[in-house]
């Protein structure tokens, strides 16, 4: 709707509250459901986001004195500017390099004792791998204390948490976002017992049934459905029930760092969902399993599929890069891993370390022949 909305009335659409006149900044969705939608933001807009998300920067650690090396794209990309400007309101010294030099943002990181890096999840683990096998360098090393990630699913995901914190000996938190609504709606805190719900005086949030669009009530210690959320306190492109399609797990009580709001942990989008024989399997789910293996593996991995979905026909065919410790058996092991865990059949095909692509934003994990 918002992008037929807006080819209807370019540039914002009819859903615009706001004159171009009073929009100091545009932004872009990364179009991860297609063609990519505009965001629009007055002065006011620009000023709340950068409230809003240096909460949630806050929680995760940031400080004033924290040095924070930005490996997010600065550009069209919501994770860019706006992040830029919470990290200043913070206090904290602001690293813009964002990505396309990863050899400079790394030699940044070393030459400024930066002890914060931003990135995604999939950039991280790239990052650790470009510093110690192109550059010589241990990325345990070179200072950073804290990884905070984020504009894909994987932070989160236990066995890739594990592999950023022990590839730079630092200590990964998430944030949850989206960008036709904010940037950073939630994010972690020390505990990291899910994603504080940071913005309720700028977004009302809802749960709801994924098929029948019900509200799900936060009457149990833990629920699980689709987002929705509604702004209140947005002068350009205010949404309305927007339907996010993230699929989260929502805690409900209090949590040990004394917030007492809802927590989230957000396990895959709708659009991504694959179903074999009745049952849902998430991506990142299988990227879990696989990450598990390492170093056997290095953690990267792509499933191909036929067709659109999400239904898809036994066994799930999934590439995955050996590792340098890559044991006998590998393949059979993954497979069996991916049954236990998944309750789904896979076949795993090996390929050498380096041929599946890395990215500087969010990693591919499906790959469609659709014919």
């Amino acid at each position: 709707e918002l992008r037929e909305s807006q080819r209807r009335n370019p540039p914002l659409g009819s859903h615009a509250a706001a004159p171009m006149e009073d929009v100091v900044r545009v932004h872009a969705s990364s179009g991860t459901t297609g063609t990519p939608s505009f965001i629009g933001l007055t002065a006011y807009d620009a000023s709340r986001w950068s409230e809003c998300i240096a909460r949630s920067y806050w929680a995760q650690g940031l400080r004033p004195g924290s040095v924070f090396a930005m490996g997010l794209s600065i550009g069209f990309f919501v994770g860019g500017l706006p992040v830029a400007a919470a990290v200043e309101a913070v206090g904290a010294t602001l690293l813009p390099i964002g990505t396309g030099a990863s050899d400079r943002l790394i030699a940044a990181i070393r030459a400024t004792k930066a002890d914060v890096l931003a990135t995604t999840p999939s950039y991280a683990i790239y990052l650790a791998e470009l510093a110690r096998e192109e550059m010589g360098l241990d990325p345990a090393a070179l200072g950073i204390r804290r990884v905070m990630v984020g504009a894909e699913p994987g932070g989160g995901v236990p066995a890739i948490r594990a592999q950023i914190e022990e590839s730079w000996g630092a200590r990964c938190t998430e944030a949850i976002g989206i960008a036709d609504l904010i940037t950073i709606h939630s994010a972690e805190c020390e505990a990291r017992d899910g994603c504080h719900f940071m913005v309720p005086d700028y977004l009302i949030m809802e749960i709801v049934d994924p098929e029948t669009g019900a509200v799900i009530p936060p009457d149990r210690p833990e629920i699980e459905g689709e987002l929705v959320f509604t702004h209140i306190d947005r002068e350009c492109n205010p949404m309305l029930r927007f339907r996010t399609r993230d699929r989260v797990i929502v805690k409900t009580g209090p949590c040990a760092c004394g917030r007492t709001g809802p927590r989230l942990r957000c396990i895959g989008r709708a659009d991504d969902m694959l179903i074999l024989r009745g049952v849902n399997v998430w991506p990142s789910a299988v990227r879990d399993v696989v990450a598990g293996f390492h170093p056997e593996a290095t953690g990267e991995m792509l499933i191909r599929v036929d067709g659109e979905g999400p239904k898809v026909d036994p066994p799930l065919r999934v590439r995955v890069e050996a590792g340098s410790a890559a044991g006998e058996g590998l393949a059979v092991r993954i497979e069996q891993a991916i049954r236990a865990r998944l309750i789904v059949q896979a076949r795993v095909e090996l390929v050498p370390r380096g041929v599946l692509p890395r990215t500087e934003m969010k990693a591919k994990l499906v790959e469609r022949n659709i014919s």
